[in-house]
């Protein structure tokens, strides 16, 4: 379907994706500017370490006309995050998802209140270069198919950091930063574009445009560098419960508890750390960083389990549409039938991925020490043995499987030799 025209007659209420940050700040006010229309902020909590309240005051101070502030972190890593972990989705072999998989929420939170509120757009701060713009709209356009969207990056003449703060100075808007309570102080921070969840930190822009550059190691907000990490290595256990993180060292936790502790845990060994070239979906190659401190931890032990619960063709299967998966994620179909068709084959082979993975943590590695599961291991140390199986395996028939299996091979050697 066509995007409509969004006439300015035509809108008199927009819900603005409102982080509280400069970019999104200048966005309110210009939406109010240019439109004339009330504008209505949406800010979501999904762990990105910075409280509501300063946001919730900005937004009054720049006059919204009503303000939504929420706390989606539960929802966020149950809903979203875990769904996600129970493929072992990684996109291009290093990249989390970290940042495509909070936009879905974000999308859908927009479009509900939208409809709460009798609005007639909605709006977000993302650019004109970058995937969030896409991963924004069509989330939206799945679940409201006649939305309209403004996209001020794609509009206005301000396009440059200093057109920002000049529009900001000469309309009273303070260019204060953002205060995020778990991070460190970074002397690269005023050079890098940086997203924040309770999955993943990301960086791109500054130094980290040159791809031949090393990034400073005052970036880093949520890890230790390795080589900084303790010298004594932690043993931890992780129980799983149908493909979802349930208890770290046996004690229960929610979803975004537990993603909590894994971040706090691999932060302070250096773990999830990653330097990525990646293929953006709109045509250009991007640099960025990223740390994922308790997504590399859960990934590894993720698949620990499953390699002990799974069939082997099914976890090959998994492996097959995991790239699949993750383009769809990184690309913004998360709400597209093929991705909804893909996650019920997944859930569906999650029902055994029940049971307990010890890690060592040390220094940047994250290192399988056992796994178990009492219910669902398929794994036969009766047959799997190097001493006498008890007849169990008769290994004479290997020789019968192997000749099958051979068959196509030595009719090719023979076709080519004659």
């Amino acid at each position: 379907m066509a995007k409509k025209d969004t006439s300015k007659s035509e809108i008199k209420k927009v819900v603005l994706a409102y982080s509280g940050g400069l970019d999104t700040s200048i966005i309110l006010h210009w939406l109010k500017a240019e439109y004339g229309c009330e504008v209505i902020t949406f800010t979501a909590d999904i762990g990105q370490g910075e409280e509501l309240e300063p946001a919730i005051a900005r937004a009054n101070e720049l006059g919204a006309s009503e303000i939504f502030a929420q706390d989606l972190k539960e929802d966020f890593v149950a809903n979203y995050v875990f769904p996600m972990f129970r493929a072992n989705t990684i996109y291009e072999g290093e990249y989390l998802l970290g940042t495509s998989i909070a936009r879905p929420l974000i999308a859908k939170r927009l479009v509900e209140i939208a409809k709460e509120t009798g609005a007639d757009a909605i709006s977000h701060g993302a650019t004109g270069k970058g995937n969030d713009q896409v991963r924004f709209e069509l989330g939206a356009y799945a679940l409201s198919p006649d939305i309209k969207i403004i996209a001020p990056w794609r509009i206005w003449n301000l396009n440059s950091r200093v057109a920002l703060e000049k529009y900001a100075k000469e309309n009273g808007i303070l260019l204060e930063q953002s205060n995020d309570a778990q991070a460190k102080p970074s002397n690269s921070e005023s050079a890098l574009s940086m997203d924040a969840n309770l999955l993943h930190i990301s960086y791109e822009g500054g130094i980290l445009e040159d791809p031949w550059a090393s990034p400073d190691e005052s970036m880093w907000r949520w890890t230790v560098s390795p080589e900084a990490a303790p010298d004594k290595p932690e043993e931890i256990e992780l129980e799983f419960q149908t493909g979802d993180l349930a208890k770290i060292n046996g004690k229960a936790i929610s979803p975004a508890e537990g993603l909590y502790q894994l971040n706090q845990l691999g932060g302070k060994h250096g773990i999830g750390r990653a330097d990525i070239l990646e293929n953006r979906f709109v045509g250009m190659k991007s640099r960025g960083a990223y740390e994922t401190p308790g997504g590399t931890i859960l990934l590894k032990a993720h698949r620990a389990i499953e390699s002990i619960t799974l069939d082997r063709e099914v976890a090959h299967t998994k492996d097959d549409l995991m790239p699949r998966y993750a383009k769809l994620i990184y690309n913004g179909y998360w709400f597209s039938p093929e991705r909804m068709m893909l996650q019920t084959a997944i859930d569906e082979s999650q029902k055994t991925v029940n049971g307990v993975v010890r890690l060592k943590l040390y220094k940047g590695n994250v290192i399988v020490l056992g796994r178990k599961s009492d219910s669902d291991s398929l794994y036969d140390p009766s047959v799997a043995t190097f001493e006498d199986d008890q007849g169990i395996y008769t290994q004479a028939d290997a020789e019968g499987f192997i000749k099958l299996n051979a068959l196509r091979l030595r009719a090719n050697k023979n076709l080519r030799e004659n």
